[in-house]
């Protein structure tokens, strides 16, 4: 086994603090009821993190492509405390599409014995994921919390900082979704300035 360079030690680190630091406030928020996020999107976005996680393994990821393992554990956490809490429930058909796209990519992978035909699907399952919470967003802005979105942009440009090999399979899913986080926020700030703030929010 090789030694890991100290760098790549201490930007998966980074990833790691950052991802419990993003989370922790934004579980909170949810049983605070201040945050309601939407369902499917947690639940599409849990089984494409998981499954990206391993295949980041398969084409040597190494220790970078541990924080993203970490978060499909929580954010499969996130999904399910939503529901339990009445998150936002609210499913269009289109939601069913996304969920059907992000179930398909492990027999994709199996079909083609190559990792990067399920990281290309679940990077763009993933990136559709925000379909419902961008609705949300758009119209309940209050209701989405920007700061856990920044902090998983900040994370995922950790997570591609830590790769111990770089490819198209390691650096897409992680390079997407914070590009994805990054404009997810300017919606949420942006509407804010338009939309009036609930009375007791």
């Amino acid at each position: 086994m090789e030694d890991i360079p100290t760098a790549k030690l201490v930007f998966s680190a980074i990833a790691l603090v950052l991802t419990f630091v993003a989370f922790y406030p934004y579980v909170r928020a949810i049983l605070r009821e201040e945050t309601r996020p939407h369902v499917f999107s947690w639940i599409i976005w849990a089984a494409g993190t998981v499954v990206v996680f391993f295949a980041q393994l398969a084409d040597g990821g190494g220790i970078g492509a541990w924080p993203i393992g970490i978060s499909g554990v929580i954010t499969l956490f996130v999904a399910l405390l939503a529901l339990r809490k009445s998150g936002d429930t609210t499913i269009v058909p289109v939601d069913w599409l996304f969920l059907v796209l992000a179930l398909s990519a492990l027999p994709l992978w199996y079909a083609t014995s190559n990792p990067l035909t399920a990281v290309l699907v679940l990077t763009t399952v993933d990136l559709l994921g925000f379909g419902p919470s961008i609705r949300k967003a758009y119209e309940l802005p209050y209701e989405e919390n920007a700061l856990f979105f920044f902090l998983g942009a900040l994370r995922n440009g950790f997570v591609v900082l830590a790769l111990e090999n770089y490819s198209w399979t390691t650096v897409l899913f992680p390079a997407a979704v914070g590009i994805a986080c990054i404009g997810f926020v300017i919606l949420i700030l942006s509407r804010r300035t338009v939309v009036r703030r609930p009375e007791g929010a």
